[in-house]
C-alpha cells in the first residue's frame, strides 16, 4: 500500500452553488475522508477558492485532481503537501470566566500560547489561536483542565511558497490560447 501523508488541494472556481457538494462525491466514491475544507474569495474578482485537506497517497490524489477539474464549474485544482505551502488555523475556546479568575497560571499559559482574549462574560470567556494544528491542540489539552466548554477549529488557510501565482499563470495560458484560436482557427483543427 502506498505511503499516506496529508496533501493539500486548492479547487479554483466560479461563485457557483454545489460545487463542495460535487468535489466532496469525489472524494466518497474513493472512500477518502475530508480532513478539513474552507472557502474563501480570491484576489482575482469572481472566482473562489477550496481548500481541502486529505490523508492519501499521490497517485490517488492525482486522479482526483484529474477528475475535480473535468467538473464544469473548475476552473482549475492544484495538490500540494506541507512542504510547498504556508498554513495555519484558527481555534476558538469557550472556557469557564470563574476557572480563569481563579486560576493565575491561566493568564500566563494564554500568553504562552500566544492566544487572545475575544470576549469575556460573568459565565465564559472566549479565547482565539492562530497556529499551526498541533498548537491549537496544545493550547486545548492544557485548558481542558480548566473547563472547556466548546472548542472548534478551522480549516486550513495557506498560501504557496511559489514566487508566482499559479492560477494567474494558468488564466493567462488560457487567455493566450484563446487569443491563438481567435487569430488562427485552422491551427486548432
Amino acid at each position: 500500500m502506498p505511503a499516506q501523508q496529508l496533501f493539500t488541494l486548492t479547487v479554483y472556481s466560479e461563485h457557483c452553488v454545489g460545487l463542495l457538494n460535487q468535489v466532496s462525491i469525489i472524494f466518497t466514491r474513493r472512500c477518502l475522508n475530508i480532513e478539513d475544507v474552507s472557502a474563501s474569495r480570491t484576489t482575482i474578482e469572481g472566482i473562489h477558492r477550496l481548500t481541502i485537506t486529505v490523508w492519501s497517497d499521490r497517485e490517488t490524489m492525482e486522479k482526483v485532481v484529474k477528475q475535480i477539474e473535468k467538473r464544469i464549474d473548475v476552473l482549475k485544482a492544484f495538490l500540494y503537501t506541507d512542504d510547498d505551502i504556508i498554513y495555519q488555523e484558527i481555534a476558538l475556546y469557550k472556557v469557564d470566566t470563574a476557572a480563569l479568575l481563579r486560576e493565575q497560571y491561566l493568564e500566563s499559559l494564554i500568553r504562552h500560547h500566544g492566544a487572545r482574549i475575544l470576549d469575556i462574560t460573568p459565565e465564559f470567556t472566549v479565547l482565539e489561536k492562530a497556529g499551526q494544528p498541533w498548537e491549537t491542540e496544545a493550547l486545548l489539552e492544557q485548558l481542558k483542565p480548566y473547563g472547556v466548554r466548546q472548542f472548534v477549529r478551522s480549516g486550513r488557510v495557506c498560501v504557496t511558497k511559489s514566487p508566482v501565482e499559479k492560477l494567474n499563470m494558468y488564466l493567462e495560458e488560457q487567455m493566450l490560447r484563446q487569443q491563438a484560436t481567435f487569430l488562427n482557427p485552422e491551427s486548432n483543427v
